[in-house]
């Protein structure tokens, strides 16, 4: 097998940007030279901030953009569950590749973010899943030919590394032109960019309030081997997570604290 030769059976791409976002197209065109059969699965609509959710109240309606591609009126990990216990149900996508989003997912983002959360979703489901983000200075001038022309060798590098289990990886492109990246590197998660929430109120043009919801982002200490601080450098970050967010310093302090009666 050439190193050009396609590695999965089949793929299922997601994201949540939204179906007609070009973060996808760029996904699909990637995709399509490292599987034998592509699937699309995406949100109808901008699904960003909505993490690991999946709609439990409401019907999921699905719509058919094409052969192999579907748009579903709910959150990305929907779209990961639609694909995998129902559109693929007689042979499940081998990889879930989600994004590629536009901006970074760096740090305490990751926690919101809905590319990561279709990821994540496809990790819960046992299948192994890579969040794919591209950084960017300016919203208007997002480098797709870099992620475009960088992340099927960064898919196959990943792809090459053996797994004891299925994993969750994200994967985060700098915003420099492709042939000044660096190499993939291991990261940490680390604190990222954000120093807070904020509400923005707003009035219509009917005298009634309504509020954005909005992220404060600034520079922040992150280690040599954060994210952040690996991007920023101009290197791709991968980053492996898991679903236990337990703090284990805390936890020491508690189980002694509570062990000698406090």
């Amino acid at each position: 097998m050439s190193a050009n030769s396609p590695l999965v059976p089949r793929v299922l791409l997601t994201n949540d940007d939204g179906i007609d976002a070009p973060g996808l197209a760029v996904l699909e065109a990637v995709a399509a030279e490292i599987a034998h059969e592509v699937w699309v699965v995406a949100p109808e609509h901008d699904q960003s901030g909505t993490s690991h959710s999946i709609s439990l109240h409401a019907p999921l309606r699905v719509s058919r953009r094409g052969e192999r591609r579907f748009g579903v009126a709910g959150t990305p990990g929907d779209c990961v569950v639609m694909a995998a216990r129902h559109l693929m149900a007689n042979a499940p996508p081998t990889l879930v590749l989600s994004g590629i989003n536009r901006g970074g997912n760096l740090g305490v983002e990751t926690m919101f973010s809905g590319t990561v959360g279709a990821a994540m979703t496809g990790l819960l489901l046992g299948l192994p899943s890579i969040a794919l983000s591209l950084t960017f200075r300016d919203r208007e001038r997002v480098r797709w030919d870099t992620a475009r022309e960088i992340a099927p060798g960064v898919i196959r590098q990943l792809l090459a590394i053996a797994h004891d289990a299925p994993t969750c990886l994200n994967v985060n492109f700098p915003d420099i032109d492709a042939s000044q990246v660096g190499p993939l590197t291991p990261t940490k998660q680390g604190v990222g960019l954000v120093t807070g929430i904020e509400v923005l109120e707003q009035v219509d043009p009917r005298g009634l309030p309504y509020h954005w919801l909005t992220f404060h982002r600034g520079r922040r200490e992150n280690t040599p081997d954060s994210e952040t601080a690996v991007v920023a450098s101009g290197r791709v970050s991968v980053t492996p997570l898991h679903f236990d967010r337990t703090d284990e310093r805390t936890f020491g302090i508690l189980a002694r604290a509570l062990q000698s009666g406090v």
